[in-house]
């Protein structure tokens, strides 16, 4: 998953991002609020983390204008005030929830969970293809009762296409919630990790399908026994 990190003191930003990114989400930063802004308009994010206490622009107002655009993405707000009226201000203003300084870190991501499913109206943890499992609150892929191993940018890839069961994702779309603004990679490096992930899928009967031209397809295979698994 896909994580926009707004944070202005940049040791706090540089370690809280280090630990979602040692937890397997991608991680961009930004330090400042019309930086934020533009990001969240014109990216594709699943999630969010606001400072409230922002330069150029303050968290409320980067919280007004992104839902002001209509742009639905989960934010969950951080900010040393913790006082009622501070927490009533940031959920006024779009905040999905809100975690006062100090935090524990498993706590903000159990939180990130909980608004990314609220969002999703994804109301059990554990979504199932077939004998493939993942659960959302672990972060853990298995097939049948065994752990499946995957590397950090194997488990963002499967991640989206489980979340989409049934749906096509296209390259593009797989490449801009796997790679962060940072990375080199791109859509065709996708095709590298789908023929990954089709081997370690092997023993199950979850599949991925190449549709030409459009994108990747998770189904059962018993499901999509008319569709073609044609390669990358």
């Amino acid at each position: 998953m896909r994580i926009l990190l707004i944070e202005d003191n940049l040791p706090l930003s540089s370690w809280l991002s280090q630990a979602l990114r040692r937890g397997g989400y991608t991680v961009d930063c930004a330090s400042d609020g019309e930086t934020a802004t533009h990001l969240l308009l014109g990216q594709q994010f699943d999630a969010a983390i606001l400072d409230m206490g922002l330069p150029r622009m303050p968290g409320p107002e980067v919280l007004r204008r992104v839902r002001a655009r209509g742009i639905n993405v989960p934010i969950l707000v951080l900010t040393a005030e913790g006082g009622l009226q501070a927490r009533i201000a940031g959920l006024d203003a779009g905040a999905d929830d809100y975690l006062p300084k100090p935090f524990d870190v498993g706590e903000l991501e159990a939180r990130l969970r909980a608004i990314i499913r609220r969002k999703s109206d994804q109301k059990n943890p554990e979504i199932a293809c077939g004998t493939l499992s993942y659960n959302s609150n672990t972060r853990l892929f298995c097939i049948g009762a065994q752990e499946l191993k995957l590397t950090p940018r194997e488990h963002a890839v499967l991640e989206i296409l489980i979340h989409n069961i049934g749906k096509t994702v296209s390259k593009t779309s797989l490449a801009d919630g796997v790679f962060s603004l940072g990375d080199e990679s791109g859509p065709t490096t996708v095709e590298v990790y789908m023929s990954r992930l089709r081997k370690k899928l092997t023993s199950s009967d979850a599949r991925i399908f190449t549709l030409r031209g459009l994108g990747y397809l998770l189904k059962q295979s018993s499901a999509a026994a008319d569709l073609k698994d044609d390669g990358p």
